[in-house]
């Protein structure tokens, strides 16, 4: 079955420089707006060190776009990335508009993102049919994207999956979503 078959990453994949896997702790990596990759802390430094050095201006360390200098600014990039079908993107303003209490705004962000393939968005999807923001409250489709989620590496999703199996009876599948969901 495709759902117990261990993913070869995680949802988040590698830094796009240097093909190490991006750590979970989402504290140990950057996102840049100008093009919605997601640089492990490592080849962040190494660029800043290397601007500093140069004297150089702060850009992104995989398109040299520069850095917005403002708030506004790293908006205007966002909604740029969004207007050219960017997942990543979407699912950051899904998250954003989530946190103003917008739950219908970022219940569409999350669906678009997540019909492009992110995984986060699935997962932030079951949440939404979990609590019921933004959408009825849904069981069936809660899990749907759990599963989808989980599938694609998220191990949050995983975990999740495995307490609703656990809390159902099914201590035997609640196990291995646990066990993947460590080694992931």
């Amino acid at each position: 079955e495709l759902l117990f078959k261990q993913p070869e990453s995680t949802h988040l994949g590698d830094c796009p420089i240097c093909c190490i896997p991006l750590p979970l702790d989402l504290k140990k990596s950057s996102m840049y707006f100008c093009c919605s990759k997601v640089i492990c802390r490592g080849c962040s430094h190494a660029n800043q060190m290397r601007e500093f050095e140069e004297r150089l201006g702060g850009k992104c360390p995989f398109c040299r776009e520069p850095t917005p200098a403002t708030s506004e600014d790293s908006n205007k990039q966002r909604m740029k990335r969004i207007e050219m079908n960017d997942p990543v993107a979407m699912t950051q303003e899904g998250g954003i508009q989530y946190g103003k209490g917008n739950y219908c705004s970022a219940f569409d962000y999350f669906t678009k993102a997540a019909k492009l393939g992110e995984m986060e968005a699935h997962s932030k999807l079951s949440f939404l049919y979990n609590l019921g923001h933004g959408v009825e409250k849904d069981w069936e489709k809660q899990i749907y994207h759990l599963e989808e989620a989980s599938i694609g590496g998220h191990p949050v999703a995983r975990y999740i999956l495995g307490y609703d199996e656990g809390h159902n009876g099914n201590k035997e599948r609640a196990v291995k979503h646990w066990i993947i969901a460590a080694t992931q």
